[in-house]
């Protein structure tokens, strides 16, 4: 399965949320590839400090697909920015699926209806992958209506699965990640690593359901 973590706007937490989905990919044992399309290259540097650290399991980068990308069993994540939009396209074009971070805004939500259509356009009429959206760094005040209501509009969107399981505003994203630590790993019991549990399990659920 191909999963392209991709999105108009930058600073949407697409590189955060791509390593935490191929770590958590292969600390459940699955075989991963993860592949860092984006030319600004957090994901890669990252996975350097991971290597430098030592931690295990390890997580390879590359910046480009192997000749094994599509195989049945294997997992590719791949992070891609519109600052290289001929990468963009391809891996739009391969994608099974699609997962886009939208931050709560008005705005982003616009731009997450934009970019159904440049996935559209990529895959040159062929069946589209599935498309799933969720809220990241949501406010972490429950009276705070600015996610609720981006929910709400990501459930206006056609063809869009809103995954309601949402990632909070919490600095453990930026620490963890800083230290080439997954937030699962950085604080096991912690908010942060609740909620990215609860998200890669939806979004990987067909997993379990073909195993």
């Amino acid at each position: 399965m191909i999963t392209v973590v991709g999105s108009y706007k930058g600073g949407t937490g697409k590189s955060t949320i791509s390593f935490n989905l191929a770590v958590w990919l292969t600390t459940q044992g699955f075989d991963v590839e993860t592949v860092d399309l984006d030319p600004q290259a957090t994901l890669t540097d990252v996975a350097e400090v991971r290597a430098e650290e030592g931690i295990q399991p390890p997580l390879p980068v590359s910046n480009e697909f192997s000749d094994r990308t599509g195989s049945p069993d294997l997992q590719t994540v791949v992070d891609v920015g519109t600052a290289d939009m001929k990468a963009m396209r391809h891996a739009l074009s391969l994608a099974d699926q699609v997962f886009i971070p939208v931050p709560p805004s008005q705005a982003d939500v616009w731009s997450t209806q934009r970019f159904l259509g440049l996935v559209k356009e990529s895959r040159g009429g062929n069946e589209m992958p599935t498309l799933f959206s969720f809220v990241n760094r949501a406010d972490t005040n429950p009276a705070v209506r600015e996610t609720f209501e981006t929910q709400e509009a990501l459930k206006m969107i056609p063809g869009l699965k809103l995954v309601m399981a949402r990632l909070g505003n919490r600095t453990t994203f930026r620490r963890s990640f800083s230290e080439g630590m997954a937030v699962f790993e950085f604080e096991p019991r912690g908010k942060a690593a609740a909620e990215m549990n609860a998200l890669a399990t939806v979004i990987f659920s067909p997993l379990y359901i073909a195993g």
